[in-house]
């Protein structure tokens, strides 16, 4: 079993706890589905959230999933004029069979447009 890296992003319409936990839990959840994982298959997570997002830590999202016994840190991004808003990103680190080029990255939404070259 390798270990391998997932990313993913989506951009929230508004700073609000709620409106934050059921788009990353979306985005976990497409990230869990499109490559065939549970959440036994997680080694950890690191979420990043724009400037502009205060209303609740990414990683909680992950807790109400059920994801509770898998290392999580939140940070924030860097603050780039002209960046994307209200964007929190992933990057999970998993164990999988799968070839690094089979990995699926999910870009959830109008944070497609971050990374056309892997969204999926």
């Amino acid at each position: 079993m390798a270990v391998r890296a997932v990313r993913g992003a989506v951009q929230l319409e508004r700073d609000d706890a709620g409106h934050m936990d059921e788009q990353v839990g979306a985005l976990l959840t497409a990230v869990l589905e499109r490559n065939g994982l549970t959440a036994d298959d997680l080694i950890s997570i690191w979420f990043t959230a724009t400037p502009d997002l205060h209303s609740d830590f990414p990683a909680a999202a992950a807790r109400k999933l059920g994801i509770v016994d898998v290392p999580l840190i939140c940070a924030q991004e860097l603050d780039i004029e002209g960046a994307m808003p209200r964007v929190v990103r992933i990057l999970a680190h998993i164990e999988s069979d799968r070839p690094r080029t089979e990995i699926n990255h999910v870009y959830l939404g109008a944070a497609s447009a971050l990374r056309k070259d892997i969204a999926q």
